[in-house]
């Protein structure tokens, strides 16, 4: 089972940017489809961008055009990078991995990003 440990969120104000990252162990990130959701309190979690091993990327149409999620499968991370933020896109982001092979799903504990002046 792949360890997930999310880093990188704060806050910020309005049309700042921040750069998330989520590193694993215990297995090779490139086995994965590697994910971004979020959840707001008493939301549901949403799925924010997503990666396959091969490097295509699908995103939210919230997020497009201003969020870019990468990989680097030696270094066993994955980025979120985020630009332009909103207000709305105040959220607690997790990372989630998902091996197709065997149908593990691992959830990092999340990381806080506020967007505010």
């Amino acid at each position: 089972q792949v360890h997930l440990v999310e880093s990188g969120g704060g806050l910020v104000q309005p049309g700042g940017s921040l750069r998330l990252s989520c590193a694993a162990s215990g297995s090779f990130l490139g086995f994965y489809v590697m994910a971004w959701y979020r959840q707001a309190p008493g939301k549901e979690r949403e799925l924010v961008a997503v990666i396959t091993s091969g490097g295509s990327a699908n995103y939210a149409d919230s997020v497009k055009g201003r969020f870019t999620i990468s990989r680097d499968n030696a270094k066993n991370t994955v980025y979120l990078q985020m630009n332009s933020l909103k207000p709305e896109d105040t959220d607690v982001y997790y990372c989630n991995a998902k091996r197709p092979t065997t149908g593990s799903n691992s959830w990092g504990q999340g990381t806080q990003v506020t967007v505010s002046s």
